[in-house]
């Protein structure tokens, strides 16, 4: 019986000692190709989302990330960062323009150009990489252009826009440079991307040698791409990827989030919904729920502009804007509220520094969002306004004017009805039982009337007397 142990022990060693080479093997080769999908406008969500794709890839030991791109390019911070985390990236990262008909257009070129191996799929394109200067005040017709000749007749070589806009443009030819210096591609062709917003076609940038080569879908990507030899955080790394399993990380909700909220326009209405759900909460206290929703949101907006390139000048203009409104609604003056209209519109026209596809304010909506804030404001003036202007509905000042029925009266003094309560009573001008009476003051629960109509039959007799 002992040996029997002895010897179920022993296999059981030899088992694992045997069987844990082959489970390393296998999991070695069950190396996976992870894909992401970045769909729309380069913004915060998807710098996010890449960083978190390359580090689920590094985690799961993958051969490789697929990035596939369908853009018209987006925010220069988030490109960048974007640009940062590829070259530091420790798995290889194979750049896809994908589908047919997609594009990887400004911020979409140069993060294409970082990728270890880029790749097209028929009827896509990509280029037009130019900055391009949005945010602030629009220029006035017949502005200086520096575009121009200059002084001595020859052109000035200088983009479209002021001195800033010209060191904009050249470090963006230096960064698309060293991109293409890095991955052995065509640099001169990236140069007048930026420069002259040049665009190719799939086959055309094959033939600049732009990208490795044209891909028809994700299967014959890897196969292609398979024994290519690239320089992976400084290391040199052949690529196994032919007929490996495709893992596709679909972004989280958070991620989903980000994409919503750093929309400007979006930012935007959340932060007047904030400030609104506030005030209304101060003002009434008790209702809970504008207090709950309008700080939620108020964070919301705050957290998506702090990731956005906003100008500050023109945040505070908006919320002095919005500041006057409220005070318009509380103190109507007109001239506030007009005021504050004009500040909110400045504000949203200066609040990007840089602007890019999918990043823009949209008049359509900041518009109405200025006139429907203004209106509110006219709206609750006017109830106010109406509201000073009318006599008060309660205490003794409400009674003033009240007609009131004389019960009983001797002397200066006596008994009234008003409001259906029996009152006493006094008055500085004879009044009997039965004479129409009206109160003109009340105090310590004692009514001073006088007839009515008693001011207009002085007025008539003295008439007659002259």
């Amino acid at each position: 019986m002992r040996l029997a142990r002895v010897a179920l022990l022993a296999a059981a060693f030899v088992a694992a000692a045997v069987l844990f080479p082959f489970s390393s093997t296998g999991m070695a080769a069950e190396r996976v190709a992870v894909s992401i999908a970045i769909d729309g406008a380069i913004g915060p969500a998807s710098s996010r989302q890449l960083k978190d794709a390359l580090k689920a890839a590094s985690e799961r030991n993958a051969a490789v990330l697929v990035l596939q791109l369908d853009t018209p390019g987006g925010l220069v911070t988030s490109m960048r960062e974007m640009i940062a985390d590829i070259l530091a990236s420790p798995v290889p990262v194979i750049g896809y323009v994908a589908p047919a008909g997609g594009h990887a257009a400004s911020a979409g070129t140069y993060i294409l150009y970082a990728t270890h191996v880029a790749a097209m799929a028929p009827g896509t394109n990509l280029g037009a990489a130019t900055p391009v200067e949005f945010g602030g005040l629009p220029s006035l017709p017949g502005g200086e252009k520096d575009n121009g000749p200059g002084k001595d007749g020859k052109d000035s070589g200088r983009p479209p826009g002021d001195a800033m806009m010209a060191k904009v443009t050249n470090d963006a030819v230096a960064l698309i440079r060293s991109l293409a210096e890095l991955r052995g591609r065509n640099g001169d062709w990236g140069e007048k991307a930026v420069r002259e917003a040049a665009s190719l076609s799939a086959s055309a940038a094959l033939q600049e040698h732009v990208i490795d080569f044209v891909a028809r879908d994700t299967t014959e990507l890897l196969q292609m791409a398979d024994g290519r030899t690239v320089d992976v955080a400084g290391k040199k790394v052949v690529l196994a990827t032919k007929g490996l399993a495709v893992e596709t990380l679909d972004p989280g909700w958070f991620i989903r989030l980000l994409s919503v909220i750093t929309d400007p326009n979006v930012a935007v209405l959340l932060m007047l919904i904030g400030f609104y759900g506030i005030v209304f909460e101060v003002t009434s206290p008790g209702a809970v729920a504008p207090g709950v929703i309008g700080a939620v949101c108020l964070v919301l907006a705050l957290y998506a502009l702090d990731l956005l390139p906003i100008n500050y000048t023109g945040l505070a203009l908006m919320l002095l804007g919005v500041a006057f409104l409220i005070v318009e609604a509380f103190n109507p003056t007109v001239v506030l509220g007009v005021g504050g209209a004009a500040a909110f519109l400045l504000g949203a026209a200066m609040l990007l520094k840089i602007e890019g596809p999918g990043f823009a304010i949209s008049w359509a909506i900041i518009g109405p969002a200025a006139a429907l804030t203004l209106g509110l404001a006219l709206f609750a003036g006017s109830y106010l306004w109406a509201a000073r202007r009318n006599p008060p509905r309660i205490g003794g000042e409400a009674m003033r004017g009240l007609p009131v029925e004389i019960l009983d009266w001797q002397g200066g003094e006596g008994h009234v009805l008003a409001l259906g309560e029996r009152w006493r009573a006094k008055a500085d001008e004879p009044i009997a039982p039965g004479d129409r009476a009206e109160v003109t003051s009340v105090s310590d629960l004692v009514l001073t009337v006088r007839r009515r109509g008693a001011g207009n039959n002085g007025a008539a007799n003295d008439g007659a007397k002259q």
